[in-house]
């Protein structure tokens, strides 16, 4: 169900920026040659007009076949040089290859928003001076290879109490989740290496785990595994949630980018670590977590994986819009053409590392499984 899951989101964002990219180069009058989600080989397709839409069998991508965008002898001096997108304006190309990435920045917008007016779950604080409903201490992360892990606690799981048991498995001392975070953890790390029995809520049914904390996961004191937080439903009417949607999506689109600047940065460095970026095996277990937490969650998820989508898209790389943008910029200044075959072999080069950069991250990936 999480792959199904998955391939589906995946689609939505990726019709999302082709779409982008579709509409603007149709309304500048660029001739589109085709519409295509997934990569080769081809499900089926249809042709609508001059342009043929596809459905492929690699469901990572997809692509529009924009004429002249890789130029060839066609696009440069065949019959319909007027359409391609070479022979446009710079400014429209610009517009064009930035369509994609601004369609995904206002998807992302709509579904932070859109989850905001549902109820979307968020941390003590989160909302600045917008007052957080139904307020309850609750599970933020799970930490691998942890006594949490082990038994079983999820994201979004609501401790209700904890009780500490003796070696008979008797009850010997009660905390209620009203303590808050703070004492929660408190609580657990003052009673050493004794069994706990946690009462939870997930997704409105009451659960029960005995778990044991463990020395050496937190400095001076014994851990399940986990970090908690005091945790809410965050709910505004609708004008007010695209406002409080319209700043998240800005303060989440800045934390991306300074992420992503960090691990191209240690990486040229020779110091980045695959380990701790997910590929597709990887975002398949987090969009299960993400649906278990709630619906309005999940959308959130979706959203920030879009605009993830944008900010790389972004970056100044052959096959990537932004290396496309660079070199229109470059033409630009120096008012001469980059040559076509040296533009279509680096954006081919380029595509080939994002392929070989993919495999490595699910080849990590695969290896966390195990």
């Amino acid at each position: 169900m999480n792959i199904i899951l998955f391939l589906l989101i995946i689609g939505v964002l990726v019709l999302v920026h082709e779409f982008g990219h579709f509409i603007v180069a149709k309304k500048s009058g660029i001739r589109v040659d085709e519409f295509a989600i997934g990569f080769p080989p081809k499900l089926f397709s249809w042709k609508r007009g001059e342009t043929r839409y596809a459905l492929n069998l690699i469901p990572f991508g997809g692509y529009v076949k924009i004429f002249g965008e890789n130029p060839d002898q066609d696009s440069l001096q065949g019959p319909d040089k007027k359409r391609s997108f070479v022979h446009k304006p710079r400014y429209i190309q610009a517009a064009v290859l930035v369509a994609g990435v601004m369609m995904n920045v206002l998807f992302a917008w709509v579904l932070f928003s859109v989850a905001i007016m549902i109820g979307l779950p968020a941390p003590s604080g989160y909302a600045g001076d917008k007052q957080l409903v139904d307020s309850k201490t609750a599970v933020v992360a799970v930490f691998p290879d942890t006594p949490a892990e082990k038994v079983g606690l999820k994201t979004g799981d609501a401790i209700l109490s904890i009780a500490v048991l003796d070696q008979n498995g008797a009850v010997t001392k009660d905390i209620i989740q009203n303590g808050g975070s703070e004492a929660v953890q408190k609580f657990i790390g003052s009673h050493g290496e004794a069994p706990l029995k946690l009462t939870l809520s997930r997704k409105n049914e009451i659960k029960e785990l005995i778990a044991t904390p463990v020395t050496g996961l937190v400095e001076g004191r014994a851990a399940l595994g986990i970090s908690l937080g005091q945790v809410g439903i965050l709910k505004l009417p609708f004008f007010e949630s695209f406002i409080e949607g319209a700043k998240i999506s800005y303060y989440m689109l800045g934390t991306i980018a300074v992420g992503l600047y960090e691990l191209v940065k240690s990486g040229i460095m020779g110091q980045g670590d695959f380990s701790q970026v997910s590929g597709p095996v990887g975002i398949v277990g987090m969009v299960g977590e993400a649906q278990a937490v709630s619906f309005t969650y999940l959308l959130s998820f979706v959203a920030m994986i879009s605009l993830n989508l944008a900010v790389i898209n972004l970056l100044p790389f052959p096959a990537l819009d932004g290396g496309r943008l660079l070199f229109v910029a470059l033409e630009g200044i120096t008012r001469r053409k980059i040559k076509p075959q040296i533009a279509n072999a680096l954006n081919i080069g380029g595509f080939a590392v994002l392929m070989l950069l993919m495999v490595v991250v699910t080849y990590q990936d695969i290896l966390k499984l195990f």
